[in-house]
């Protein structure tokens, strides 16, 4: 990417920046992040209560708490994502608010 100067800042240092380009390509790594959090979160949850169900089931005997474990972990990860604000749908900046579908509130205006 190209290098471009800043204006200078009130203490008269210039800072160097990278040149975005396209506005829409600044707008989408955050969505990529935030889909390999939860993609994360969701597997680490799987995998750790899955152990902790095998563990588990060597200790008492039983061969199903693994499964319980990892329906846990999935549901802990999905849990997580939603808290942690990763899985709200993320809107475009070109995109207008009739594009999203109706108001929140009910009122259209309709007939």
């Amino acid at each position: 990417m190209p290098l471009r100067k800043r204006k200078p800042s009130p203490d008269n240092t210039s800072s160097v920046s990278h040149d975005a380009g396209d506005p829409a390509e600044a707008s989408n790594d955050g969505g990529y992040n935030a889909g390999i959090a939860v993609f994360s979160y969701i597997i680490g949850g799987i995998i750790v209560w899955s152990l902790i169900g095998w563990g588990l089931d060597n200790l008492w005997g039983t061969r199903w708490i693994v499964l319980l474990g990892a329906l846990l972990g999935a549901a802990g990860g999905f849990y997580l994502s939603h808290m942690h604000g990763l899985t709200k749908q993320r809107t475009s900046a070109g995109e207008s608010s009739a594009d999203r579908g109706p108001s929140k509130d009910g009122n259209s205006n309709a007939k």
